[in-house]
């Protein structure tokens, strides 16, 4: 009997990718309230957990922004029945109280998946896409564009991490 599409992906596809991150991680974060315009740029301590044999990882960061403290928590993963990155994301800072889940596609060189968003106050949905770019085993960066409801994509985060357990 051969092996499974799990086992596969676990050995060289999705789910190897995302495995390979698993560790603690040093980083830097720039954020973008206005386009092309930097209004921060702070230290970023994160660490990768694997998560049910595999087949998720957790990824929890800890930072600042203006001086003051956030914390953070993203779950990826790779739905292969329906073929498709999955992945849900909060933080003390960006998402308040809520939970966003977005969906997307394997890149050449990541993930990248596009959530929404939204407020009673913004009856308008924004979109969110995130995209994880791993440049190598020791590297990887994630950026963050806000969509409008029109599509016009602004950056509003980069953070560039580097592992620093050998």
């Amino acid at each position: 009997m051969g092996k499974s599409k799990f086992e596969n992906s676990k050995e060289s596809g999705p789910h190897s990718r995302l495995a390979n991150l698993v560790g603690t991680w040093d980083g830097s974060t720039r954020t973008w309230f206005e386009k092309d315009v930097l209004a921060d740029e702070s230290p970023m301590q994160g660490r990768i957990y694997s998560l049910l044999n595999g087949r998720f990882i957790r990824y929890e960061y800890r930072g600042t922004l203006n001086g003051k403290t956030f914390e953070g928590l993203m779950v990826w993963g790779y739905d292969l029945e329906n073929d498709k990155c999955v992945c849900s994301w909060l933080d003390s800072f960006h998402m308040g109280t809520g939970i966003m889940f977005a969906e997307g596609k394997e890149t050449s060189n990541g993930f990248s998946v596009t959530g929404q968003y939204g407020t009673s106050e913004m009856p308008e949905i924004w979109s969110w896409r995130t995209d994880l770019e791993i440049i190598n085993s020791d590297q990887f960066i994630i950026r963050a564009y806000n969509i409008s409801p029109n599509g016009e994509e602004t950056k509003a985060t980069e953070t560039i991490n580097l592992r620093i357990d050998l």
